[in-house]
């Protein structure tokens, strides 16, 4: 081995799968946050590891704990490198041993109790991820950063304005990127004059009236740092105590990151994000051939479109769509959408399998309408789980009602978008 590729980092992608997601219930009630449909036909984990793989960052460990089972699934149908690459995605799912007989406490607990599996990767640097959030970033650039910087530590960051600033943590940097205080959530009464970006730092990014970098819970560590902070230590999160204790004795550096980043951690964000990819021009696109999304290849047939206006709407593959009317709409795998129905700002996330003509005359009998959605049905501003009935004439949110945000039985209300559960039947006539 030469002296330049002895040289060359050996990096290992850790990407956390989160918590129990109680802020995106009940698309969480089943399913792990990173398992969640998003965009018709992907997964939001399928996020951070398109970016790890176009970055050639190939050996990616996942760290999952809550409802892992869907997660599980998708990346083993999904995943697959070949033998000579030398790149895997594993799953390592909390477990007891000997040492230790409790599950996961916390992003940096995660990653404590999983030393021993990518450890034998002997590698040079950690790279931290998310499970659950939307962006496209060359993690070389972040990695080439790391390295100029001379850091034992690198957090990614992105501007924000003093409102949004009490949602995540907030750095003071000096003029030459590095971190020299860090503060997790200050509430908002918090005076952060003295933490606005340096005027030499702020006049190389874009102009606008953000002041203040927030981390974006991506970092990178020398792996011996990471190591060091964690054995030596019962801390349980990173943002607030491996981070906010490492300031002082470990030299830290923001990247900033410019692009498009949202946190997708509850209903609304969820929605909007999802939403916005409607859009003539999106935030983030999809559509981009040298930075492919990946996920799962199902080898569906191509979506029938037996007459319908469809207007700034994303359709996915296997659907049947009959004289209806979609507008900034996202259509899911396998979605069946009947005659004379309409649908404004509505995230179908479709279903896992067909109906066959057997299952459709027994529910026939039984009065159980078919997977998707019925005729003459107006659906508006609504989350449609996958594998969900949906009767005829139904009208979901079109008629002014305003429900409390919480559980409401075959849906659920948060900050008026209705969420209809995954496999719930909604009879004919039916109106929410």
């Amino acid at each position: 081995m030469s002296i330049k590729e002895r040289a060359k980092p050996r990096v290992v992608c850790l990407i956390l799968g989160g918590g129990k997601g109680t802020r995106l219930y009940p698309l969480t009630k089943e399913r792990a946050k990173p398992a969640v449909s998003f965009g018709g036909k992907y997964r939001l984990v399928d996020i951070p590891l398109s970016n790890c793989i176009n970055s050639n960052f190939r050996k990616i460990y996942l760290l999952t704990q809550f409802n892992s089972t869907s997660l599980h699934m998708h990346i083993t149908n999904s995943y697959n490198f070949d033998r000579f690459s030398g790149g895997f995605v594993e799953i390592l799912a909390a477990e007891q041993t000997l040492e230790n007989d409790r599950f996961y406490e916390g992003t940096a607990d995660s990653v404590r109790k999983s030393f021993q599996h990518f450890k034998s990767q002997n590698p040079t640097h950690y790279i931290i991820l998310s499970g659950d959030q939307l962006y496209r970033m060359d993690l070389r650039s972040f990695m080439e950063s790391h390295l100029q910087s001379g850091a034992g530590i690198s957090i990614a960051t992105t501007v924000v304005n003093r409102q949004a600033a009490s949602r995540y943590g907030i750095m003071k940097i000096d003029d030459t990127n590095r971190i020299i205080e860090f503060r997790e959530k200050p509430s908002p009464d918090t005076d952060l004059s003295a933490w606005k970006i340096p005027q030499e730092v702020k006049a190389s990014l874009p102009s606008s009236d953000k002041e203040y970098l927030a981390s974006m819970g991506i970092y990178i560590f020398n792996a011996p740092v990471l190591e060091a902070l964690l054995y030596n230590t019962d801390a349980k999160d990173f943002g607030k105590e491996v981070i906010p204790n490492a300031i002082g004795s470990h030299i830290m550096n923001a990247f900033i990151f410019d692009g498009y980043w949202e946190d997708i951690g509850t209903i609304r964000s969820f929605y909007d994000a999802s939403i916005q990819l409607t859009d003539i021009d999106p935030a983030f696109n999809f559509y981009d051939e040298d930075e492919p999304i990946y996920t799962h290849m199902r080898n569906l047939p191509p979506s029938k479109i037996n007459r319908a206006s469809i207007y700034a709407t994303l359709t996915s593959e296997g659907c049947v769509i009959t004289d209806c009317m979609l507008n900034r709409s996202i259509i899911g795998v396998r979605s069946f959408i009947e005659n004379n129905s309409v649908l404004e700002g509505v995230i179908m996330m479709g279903a896992d399998y067909y109906e066959n003509k057997i299952e459709k005359e027994r529910n026939n009998e039984l009065g159980i309408p078919h997977l998707g959605i019925g005729r003459n049905c107006s659906i508006a501003r609504t989350i449609i789980d996958k594998n969900a009935r949906i009767g005829n004439n139904v009208r979901i949110n079109v008629n002014g009602n305003r429900y409390e945000n919480g559980d409401h039985g075959t849906f659920y209300s948060a900050d008026g978008i209705i969420v209809i559960r995954k496999g719930a039947i909604i009879p004919d006539g039916t109106v929410i």
